[in-house]
């Protein structure tokens, strides 16, 4: 076990190796005891190109794994790669599947269906309001909601899933012990006591870098059986998540609330291209065949989210450069 542990380890950190090569080494690589002798040429052979990020000396990487390993212990954090049962079904179908996974948290049950829930870090009051709801009601309804732990939209959707009783799922764009915006450290405590997830590709220590986000976003569509895009402006990174959706032959839908905003262009040109509209969790529940029911989030919550998430928002995007 921890043999396969520290080769997973040395693969999650092989730069300029991309997840589907990560998951064919996952795959074609079996226990044998010598992967430490493992050389860089070795790699560049097996997947037939060169590989001028890795290390040639690959004792560096076993290294940082045997440190790793460590920092896993202290930090609560479970990996489970593409090889386990474990590992989350929907995710085997992607073009390129996270070969790692990192979590803290109980990984979601593969049995029930999760709806993705994410838009705009700079929402309207609307959006902020339909978020809540939409992810409350599917809550209560036993769907749990994965989302990106953002500002804004995202931290709304992961409040009101909690509020209506589901594990809801935060993937993120930084390892599992690096809960960035620190704004939603608090949200994401709360998450992990009400059974949910913090999942990531990323081995710890790993801050979040403006690539990472799109990266994630596959992910979030990929492991969600649907995905919703409440509210999006023109070039909101949401629609990234929203291509990713389509891609993957997913349910999708937009929220009638962001089609309807003054900051919602992205999301109406989503509907104007043929995305179904809906106004609530009932539509997700009929489609999938699911019962479930409605109630109007606290206005003090609506109101709190849309005061402290633009100026927070408008931080992050000053520092990573994010168009919102």
């Amino acid at each position: 076990m921890d043999e396969r542990l520290l080769f997973d380890l040395v693969i999650s950190r092989l730069l300029g190796v991309n997840p589907r090569e990560k998951v064919r080494l996952c795959m074609e690589f079996e226990p044998a005891g010598e992967w430490e002798r493992l050389s860089r040429e070795d790699l560049e052979f097996f997947l037939g190109r060169s590989l001028d990020q890795v290390p040639r000396d690959m004792g560096e990487l076993w290294a940082q794994a045997e440190r790793d390993r460590r920092a896993l212990q202290i930090r609560g954090i479970a990996v489970v790669s593409i090889l386990s049962s474990r590992y989350p079904p929907l995710l085997r179908e992607l073009w390129d599947p996270p070969a790692i996974l990192f979590y803290r948290g109980i990984l979601p049950d593969p049995e029930k269906p999760l709806a993705a829930v994410v838009g705009t870090r700079r929402p309207t009051q609307g959006a902020l309001a339909q978020a809540y709801r939409l992810s409350r009601d599917l809550g209560e309804a036993g769907v749990p909601v994965v989302s990106g732990l953002a500002l804004g939209i995202d931290a709304m959707a992961h409040r009101g899933n909690l509020d209506g009783g589901a594990p809801t799922v935060a993937v993120l764009g930084s390892s599992p012990d690096e809960i960035y915006p620190g704004a939603n450290r608090l949200l994401a405590r709360r998450l992990l006591s009400q059974g949910g997830a913090l999942l990531s590709e990323y081995p710890p220590g790993t801050s979040p870098r403006k690539w990472t986000f799109p990266a994630r976003n596959r992910i979030i569509s990929g492991i969600a059986r649907g995905t919703v895009i409440v509210e999006a402006p023109a070039a909101s990174g949401a629609l990234i998540t929203a291509r990713f959706a389509l891609d993957q032959s997913r349910d999708f839908w937009v929220a009638s609330a962001g089609v309807e905003s003054p900051r919602g262009a992205g999301t109406a040109k989503l509907a104007g291209e043929g995305a179904a509209v809906l106004t609530g969790a009932a539509d997700i529940l009929e489609d999938w065949g699911i019962g479930g029911s409605e109630k109007a989030p606290p206005a003090e919550l609506v109101a709190a989210g849309g005061a402290c998430g633009a100026d927070l928002a408008s931080s992050m995007a000053r520092t990573l450069k994010i168009t919102l």
